[in-house]
């Protein structure tokens, strides 16, 4: 497939949905011809493309309204000018049509279709077709559900129709080229893909601890049998969520990869930073942006620092009150019903939502490690090229110093780098010592020279 067939075949369809808006105009304003159907314009024959677009046409097996729909959401991307007609005046009223839909951006200087575009390019003439506009816009619809095309919100005074009708960057790349970006590669994606060469084993987890997670390991690998061949899905929910609480450092993260990796299941990290926001209704929008693409992909989603979001809801005495509540209360709902594993990390127990914690099918306290199992992690994290001399009292260590496993390999990155400083492979005392020390300034402990 050549880039070029893969344009050639959506300026063919903009030359369609070009014929299309002005006839469906003409026939609105009952202009010259306006006895005509749009839906008798011919549409592009595909069936000879070996175009992208083409490929998902067949596959999906497209009618002229998605067909429709699709490429009025590209015309801004590809050819703009298309769109200029909605530019025109109602002479009665001095104004543009209102039936027209569309806005205007300051970043944009072209018509940005709406979902009132749609909506009257396809019912203007047959109102009966209203319903199709809605069937194509619902959260079930193939083209919503693949994130191929997106109605933005609205405040919820405004229809929502009157949310931009827009394409996604991926789903124009994939037209264009023929290859589909990862959605981590999506600049506004707020969450990205985590992932770890480790093992079970590395992890160092205490034999409680370790027993709860495989509950959830047994979970991801057998739900559907649970759910379908054992008839349980009319009792339990098709979800799972647990809370990870502990210390920083004692395998929260690592834990959670771990679950992904044995499950053959992607584990997207929410990145807090690019979900909250001051402004009533935003943070939702980025959250559900997150829930919409992830029940689909069956991915594994985790919070970490998640008191952020699910913390404890206040006393309402003033609106940002009100509103923090209402954002934790549409937290909830999206999280219980939510079909795949969810997974919140917080360094503190209390410092989340009791509503929250009510729904969790398993709460894991992740506690520093006991001398034994810092005895374990201190020997995996030194048992490669780079080793520790043989004066230093590994027990000793492990046992006089209380770190977390987190803890524990920044100090052999700083051992590691230093030794090759020194083109060597082999710690001293000295560089353990200062690596040692590092990491108990953070805390704002003192480290007793002993080892």
């Amino acid at each position: 497939m050549e880039v070029k067939s893969a344009i050639k075949t959506l300026y063919d369809e903009i030359d369609w949905l070009q014929k299309v808006i002005n006839q469906v105009i003409c026939s609105y304003l009952l202009q010259e011809g306006h006895e005509k159907r749009w839906q008798d314009i011919p549409v592009p024959d595909l069936s000879n493309s070996d175009s992208p677009y083409a490929s998902i046409v067949d596959l999906w097996e497209l009618d002229i309204y998605h067909r429709l729909a699709i490429i009025l959401a590209i015309a801004p991307s590809l050819r703009p000018e298309v769109l200029d007609v909605f530019f025109g005046r109602n002479q009665i009223y001095d104004r543009g049509f209102t039936e027209f839909g569309g806005v205007i951006d300051k970043s944009h200087s072209g018509f940005l279709p709406t979902g009132q575009t749609l909506c009257f390019l396809i019912s203007a003439t047959e109102i009966e077709l209203k319903g199709v506009v809605h069937d194509i816009l619902d959260k079930n619809d193939i083209l919503i559900k693949e994130q191929v095309i997106n109605l933005g919100q609205t405040d919820e005074y405004i229809p929502n129709f009157n949310g931009v009708l827009s394409l996604s960057n991926q789903w124009l790349h994939f037209f264009l080229t023929g290859k589909k970006l990862k959605i981590e590669q999506s600049a506004e994606f707020p969450a990205r893909k985590i992932t770890t060469n480790m093992e079970w084993e590395d992890a160092v987890l205490d034999d409680l601890i370790l027993e709860q997670v495989m509950e959830i390991n047994t979970w991801l690998n057998h739900r559907k049998t649970l759910m379908k061949d054992w008839n349980l899905e009319k009792m339990i929910k098709p979800g799972y969520r647990t809370l990870f609480y502990g210390p920083p450092g004692t395998g929260k993260t690592l834990t959670a990869t771990l679950l992904g990796k044995a499950s053959g299941k992607d584990v997207y990290k929410v990145d807090l930073s690019m979900i909250v926001s001051k402004y009533i209704g935003e943070t939702e929008k980025n959250l559900a942006k997150i829930f919409d693409i992830a029940q689909h992909k069956d991915w594994i989603l985790f919070f970490d620092e998640a008191d952020a979001l699910f913390g404890k809801r206040t006393i309402a005495n003033s609106s940002n009150d009100r509103h923090a509540n209402q954002q934790t209360a549409y937290l909830l709902q999206r999280i219980e019903d939510f079909p795949g594993t969810v997974i919140l990390a917080s360094n503190l127990k209390a410092n989340m939502d009791d509503a929250f914690t009510r729904r969790f099918q398993s709460m894991i306290h992740f506690t520093m490690p006991s001398p034994e199992e810092r005895y374990q992690i201190w020997k995996n994290a030194f048992s490669g090229k780079c080793k520790l001399h043989p004066d230093i009292d590994l027990w000793k260590i492990a046992e006089d110093y209380e770190l977390a496993g987190g803890a524990i390999i920044n100090v052999l990155r700083f051992c590691a780098l230093a030794a090759i400083k020194r083109d060597d492979t082999i710690v001293t005392k000295q560089e353990l010592l200062t690596g040692l020390r590092r990491e108990f300034k953070k805390e704002n402990k003192t480290l007793s020279v002993n080892i």
